[in-house]
């Protein structure tokens, strides 16, 4: 067996997969840069992530290789850094690679100076050059020869790339954005929807679910029914596409076609977190169970595979199991009949499965005779043409589901990350909160509850600011914009669905936090790190939303929801802000900023102060009840028990908002005018109507 390298001590799934790799990788550390400056060697950084099939390839192909090893042992000091661990780090590089090359991609290979300035960029390397694609052995051969006749011109470029770098960091700071952005974003996400297949653009296909909140805020607010049939044909199409898993449950990463087919097979959580929000909504705003049903099957998936013993969720599940990409989830027709039985005539069928199969071995251009389980049709269609109601179709599909789940359950599994990250469980949090509010559900709630008690009794430093990974008992890693950002959000949307003014509280004061290390006092915004975190080359600021929302879109949000909550006219200035941030490169890209268009489309209005004063909380719950049957974004909801002293400190306002004739009572306030406080359900009932017009 070979030596172990020095990623043997660290914590990082990702980065113990090399740890017995011939290369003599280190961690991100001080002592690689300093060993490179003694040794004048370039760094030989490469990012990528444990369930990351390329990296795989590459790791195979190359790292393995004792000729490739050798050669760069001899040439660099090599890095090697877990993306989702640093993902500040992963920024600035990634930033760099599409810079220089125009995309970009995992593994992430940077060649750089000691000084952690880089000359080269590319993303996968095979062992030999093919296809018009460089290899290992040949680049590092270049590179040496650079490295040796060139080196002034090298530092030169790498100057230049750290300059403009730092010039695409200065953000183009704008005027107001007014509700105009709305209408050309609406205009943008039509012209690129597939009206056949939903998603927007050909292939690949990636849920993005924060454009999907966008449009049915964009329904909501314009009554313009195209918005809501977007979303509907997207969320549909792929719950009966092979993007989802029909037997387990849970949304893989991305299609690789337009049909929502073949998908990359990883499961990532932050997906399956927007996803459930995505789906969440779109039922309050139709009441059609089948994203009620969808929504509960994810939350089923994560709480049974992806959920540790303390509370905290694991980060994603490999594409690959058994050196092969999907082979856990395909069936070949044969496999299905010997398991069901006289139920597989009816599966075969309703999951399209064929002798051929539909999954391709991409390397011999032909068919497997593997089957990746979609439906062509949804379960209603199949029901009609079978004379079969729903719930029947539905009664069978699960009896044999649970039989194919049941056996798979015995094959190898793909490999688990089972690191927790914050910010992602910032996500998943507030998907709990919302689907055991809309669900009635207090299991929800508890397991929200307890990732947070998690969160907040480990993932938190003795000077009270966040951690951003934990894994085998050790909380390590400076939270960044996204850990403090969605983990304030899940704040907020656990105090709402429990009310519990803890939750409040803590939102209030890590939002205090954020401000203080984070907030760019010249331009606004918050950086991407914070200023007791690691200086790297530039401190940068993101302000897209990718397959995530950006930490400032979800951190303007948060400011609107607890300005209004405590009437902070700061955090709103500080809101308006960001809208400045972003309003110049909105009108340009407004496809890339779904979230930021959530929130803004919450600052222009309307939007509702709901409080509800009550003695107790049993009270109030059919009121709370109510309200969540309607689909209300932009809200803040609090609750005045007259027991609660603590909420009368958040929100001062709330003091004067008491019980009238010692009954439950709403105040309902509408773009900063309130009406005549309410203490009849039918009237309640009957103002929202009326709001939800």
């Amino acid at each position: 067996m070979r030596n172990a390298n020095k990623l043997i001590n660290e914590k990082s799934p990702y980065l113990l997969q090399h740890a017995y790799n011939p290369v003599d990788w280190y961690p991100w550390c001080e002592e690689a840069f300093e060993k490179a400056r003694k040794e004048d060697k370039p760094i030989f950084l490469s990012i990528g992530y444990s369930t990351c099939h390329w990296c795989h390839i590459m790791e195979k192909e190359s790292f393995e290789d004792e000729e490739v090893a050798k050669l760069m042992n001899e040439t660099f000091v090599s890095i090697k850094v877990d993306r989702e661990e640093r993902p500040d780090i992963d920024g600035i590089y990634m930033t760099i690679c599409q810079m220089m090359t125009g995309s970009g991609g995992w593994p992430l290979t940077i060649i750089m100076t000691p000084d952690k300035k880089p000359f080269f960029a590319g993303t996968y390397f095979p062992k030999q050059s093919r296809f018009g694609r460089i290899g290992m052995l040949e680049l590092i051969q270049r590179i040496i020869e650079f490295w040796i006749s060139r080196r002034e011109e090298i530092f030169s470029s790498a100057d230049e790339i750290l300059s403009t770098l730092k010039r695409s960091t200065n953000n183009n700071v704008g005027d107001k954005v007014d509700d105009n952005i709305l209408d050309k974003a609406f205009g943008a996400f039509l012209n690129r929807f597939d009206e056949v297949f939903g998603g927007f653009g050909i292939a690949p296909k990636f849920p993005t679910p924060h454009n999907l909140l966008f449009l049915l805020r964009y329904w909501k607010r314009k009554k313009d029914n195209r918005a809501l049939w977007m979303v509907e044909k997207t969320l549909e199409q792929m719950r009966i596409g092979g993007i989802y898993d029909q037997v387990g449950y849970g949304f893989h990463r991305y299609s690789t076609d337009r049909e929502w087919l073949v998908p990359h097979f990883e499961k990532m959580l932050y997906d399956q977190a927007l996803l459930i929000t995505a789906y969440i909504e779109t039922y309050q705003a139709t009441k059609k169970n089948l994203y009620k049903d969808t929504a509960e099957e994810i939350i089923e998936y994560v709480l049974r595979d992806m959920t540790s013993p303390e509370g905290g969720f694991y980060s994603a599940e490999d594409a690959d199991s058994e050196g092969e990409e999907g082979k856990f989830y395909l069936w070949r027709k044969d496999e299905i009949k010997s398991i069901l039985g006289d139920e597989a005539e009816l599966f075969v069928k309703i999951f399209n499965i064929t002798d051929d199969g539909n999954y391709d071995d991409h390397a011999l251009s032909e068919k497997t005779g593997a089957n990746i389980l979609h439906m062509n049709k949804s379960i209603s269609e199949v029901a009609k043409e079978l004379s079969l109601k729903s719930d029947e179709l539905t009664s069978l599909m699960n009896s044999a589901r649970e039989k194919l789940f049941n056996l798979r359950d015995k094959r190898i599994h793909p490999f688990k990350d089972d690191k927790t990250l914050t910010d992602w469980n910032g996500l998943m949090i507030s998907a709990l909160a919302k689907a055991s509010q809309v669900f009635v559900r207090t299991d929800y709630l508890a397991a929200a509850e307890k990732s947070m008690n998690f969160i907040l009794s480990e993932m938190i430093d003795e000077g009270g600011l966040l951690l951003h990974r934990y894994r085998q008992g050790e909380a390590s890693i400076p939270g960044n914009i996204d850990d403090y950002a969605f983990i304030i959000a899940a704040l907020i949307d656990l105090y709402e669905a429990s009310f519990k003014t803890k939750y409040l509280k803590e939102a209030v004061s890590l939002n205090l936090e954020l401000i203080k290390h984070f907030w760019d006092e010249r331009d606004g915004g918050f950086f991407f790190t914070g200023d007791e975190s690691e200086q790297l080359i530039v401190r940068r600021k993101e302000i897209f939303d990718g397959a995530i929302p950006s930490g400032n879109s979800v951190a303007l949000l948060n400011l609107i929801r607890l300005g209004r909550i405590a009437s902070n006219s700061e955090y709103e200035n500080k809101a308006e802000m960001i809208g400045k941030l972003i309003s110049n490169t909105i009108q340009d890209s407004p496809l890339a900023f779904g979230y930021s268009l959530c929130a803004l489309n919450f600052t222009f209005g309307p939007s509702n102060e709901i409080v509800i004063s009550c003695g107790n909380r049993e009270e109030a719950n059919v009121y709370i009840k109510k309200l969540n049957e309607f689909y209300f974004p932009n809200k803040i909801l609090i609750l005045n028990s007259e027991k609660d002293e603590v909420i009368k400190t958040i929100a001062p306002f709330t003091a004067n908002q008491k019980q009238v004739g010692n009954k439950v009572t709403a105040y309902v306030c509408r773009n900063y005018v309130c009406n005549l406080p309410l203490n009849s359900l039918e009237d309640f009932e009957r103002l929202l109507e009326n709001i939800c017009r």
